[in-house]
């Protein structure tokens, strides 16, 4: 049996294509989990340009995200997701080993 593994949803994937498209350069979303936040951890997105020697890069229709061999740990079995809501439009990581979230959806417990 494999390991769950993070996924790219469609949505994300071209969220992450049109943002390259307007910024004219190819880009990728690094996923990191941070400690802090009202929960314990803490999301954190950046848009780069290139990945780090330990990232996991998970790709979908020709988009690329990456994530720390840290944040992996913690991440495992998420889809990382982009919605466009009456609320806003942001990246949003769906994490079933998450046991707690806060009201913004930022900040996790495990």
């Amino acid at each position: 049996m494999t390991e769950p593994t993070i996924t790219l949803s469609p949505n994300a994937a071209r969220r992450i294509h049109a943002i390259g498209q307007t910024e004219g350069r190819p880009v990728m979303l690094r996923v990191a989990v941070d400690g802090g936040g009202c929960s314990g951890f803490q999301y954190r997105f950046d848009l780069v340009e290139s990945a780090e020697a330990d990232d996991l890069r998970i790709e979908r229709d020709g988009a690329a995200a990456l994530v720390d061999e840290m944040s992996m740990l913690l991440l495992k079995g998420s889809e990382i997701d982009y919605v466009d809501e009456l609320a806003g439009a942001e990246f949003k990581v769906r994490n079933p080993n998450a046991k707690s979230s806060c009201g913004c959806g930022v900040s996790f417990s495990i």
